[in-house]
């Protein structure tokens, strides 16, 4: 049986994003699933088909998602339909306290679940995804390396 395949795919323009993509890569490869992190530059709709769980992370700006990002979630509806299934989750990152991390989250978990993808919460720390004021704290690893392994865990069980 094959083995799920997770990416995590990030906007950074000061590093903290992608921080936080790198700690969650960890927390996926630590649950036993292959991942790959990769830039959204580096990224196109159609690859989204080959891994069974998406996990996208942005910084936030005025209380939503990267144009970068968007313009990847934008681009995707090509592949409306065919991402129905597959685990997806969400990160951000801002500049300060109510800077818009849950709203941003919210925003690219809701394009997700149009995509018909599973959506997987924890009911300890961060409820929607991991969420980092600046750059990643301690508070702020632990809980991507948590998210990770929770989502290569329901990657595993859905498609393993």
């Amino acid at each position: 049986m094959a083995t799920a395949k997770a990416l995590v795919c990030y906007y950074s323009r000061s590093g903290n994003t992608k921080k936080m993509a790198q700690l969650i890569e960890k927390g996926i490869a630590s649950g036993g699933v292959e991942v790959t992190t990769k830039d959204v530059k580096d990224v196109t709709p159609r690859m989204l088909l080959d891994f069974d769980a998406i996990v996208i992370g942005s910084p936030t700006y005025y209380g939503l998602m990267s144009a970068e990002i968007k313009m990847l979630l934008d681009k995707s509806i090509k592949y409306h339909g065919e991402l129905d299934g597959k685990v997806g989750g969400a990160f951000a990152s801002s500049y300060n306290v109510g800077g818009g991390n849950e709203t941003t989250v919210i925003a690219l978990l809701e394009a997700l679940m149009i995509h018909g993808m599973i959506l997987y919460g924890d009911p300890e720390g961060d409820h929607y995804g991991p969420v980092s004021i600046g750059a990643p704290d301690k508070r702020v690893e632990k809980m991507c390396i948590r998210y990770g392994r929770r989502i290569a865990e329901l990657a595993k069980r859905l498609h393993d």
